[in-house]
């Protein structure tokens, strides 16, 4: 049955949308900009310390400096995966420096790598916290703790229901 000419503009309106989500992209690199200028003015303020600070303190200081740079990670994650995802393909051919996985992550396993690096940016704020004796209260560390084991199941939860997923589609399509 041919559709008419209503549905195919209902359709294209609903297909062409995708590009109402390219700004939001560009939005979160913006994000990765102002990431990237309070990386470097950490590191800034940081170097001149160094030499009277105590080895608690450097690790604290590099830790957070990590946990930049695994958020920005996260961006970049979102930016690439999700517009390849849902906007549009990237021509990955024409660089030959692109990430492998361009192309290859599909909504799942873009799930997968956001879960990943939300647990590792929760797993660094939980070390921070415990090397700092101040923040040591157990409430506090109770609750993080907690919220660190639910990013972990969450992200078990996440997987598994991808395998029986994955597992169920492979026996459909085997029958």
């Amino acid at each position: 049955m041919k559709p008419n000419a209503v549905e195919r503009a209902v359709e294209w309106i609903l297909f062409t949308s995708r590009w109402l989500m390219a700004p939001l992209y560009l939005g979160l690199v913006a994000a990765l900009c102002a990431l990237l200028f309070t990386f470097f003015s950490q590191l800034i303020a940081l170097v001149p310390q160094l030499p009277g600070m105590k080895e608690t303190s450097v690790v604290l200081a590099l830790l957070m400096l990590i946990d930049l740079s695994l958020v920005g990670n996260l961006l970049i994650t979102v930016i690439l995966a999700g517009y390849e995802n849902f906007v549009s393909r990237m021509s990955t051919d024409t660089h030959k420096d692109w990430p492998s996985w361009i192309g290859k992550v599909d909504f799942s396993g873009m799930k997968l790598k956001l879960i990943a690096s939300i647990a590792a940016i929760s797993a660094i704020h939980l070390l921070e916290v415990f090397l700092t004796p101040v923040k040591l209260d157990l409430t506090t560390v109770g609750w993080l703790i907690a919220i660190q084991l639910s990013i972990v199941v969450s992200g078990v939860l996440l997987a598994v229901m991808d395998y029986i997923n994955e597992a169920a589609r492979r026996l459909a399509e085997s029958k």
